[in-house]
């Protein structure tokens, strides 16, 4: 798979776009990048939070460049794979084209909960275990 037509689009939707979305777009792009053009999006976009960007550094993938972006209707006539990461995108969707697959991914937001520093680090580090799971297999299968 050569040329940009045959790659699979793949948008990744969460409602932040700031921890699980960022992380599989991370994922994706490192690991079958040559494969699958990708993006993500949030519903209301917050920013890329930090410890995202440190706990995928932990894991050699260089998020700090990607951007927070707002969801487009644009975006979704160009994805060929919708993929959401959390409820609320999931139940708050525009209206997605009947051509788009759509899938649900349901992880716990890691930023959501108190605790010690070393707690909320463990919470995203298990986040973005479970984010690797899903994008291998996403991968496999393609």
């Amino acid at each position: 798979m050569n040329s940009e037509e045959e790659k699979k689009k793949v948008l990744f939707l969460c409602t932040g776009n700031s921890v699980r979305s960022q992380m599989a777009e991370g994922f994706l792009r490192a690991l079958g990048g040559d494969r699958f053009e990708i993006k993500s999006a949030g519903t209301a976009p917050a920013g890329i939070n930090p410890n995202s960007i440190a706990i995928m550094k932990e894991a050699g993938i260089d998020i700090s460049t990607q951007s927070s972006d707002r969801l487009e209707q644009q975006m979704l006539d160009w994805a060929d794979l919708l993929i959401t990461l959390c409820g609320d995108a999931r139940d708050n969707c525009p209206v997605v084209p009947p051509e788009v697959e759509k899938r649900h991914w349901p992880l716990e937001d890691p930023s959501h909960g108190k605790g010690a520093e070393k707690e909320i680090l463990k919470r995203f580090r298990n986040t973005r275990e479970s984010v690797k799971k899903y994008v291998q297999n996403l991968i496999a299968e393609a």
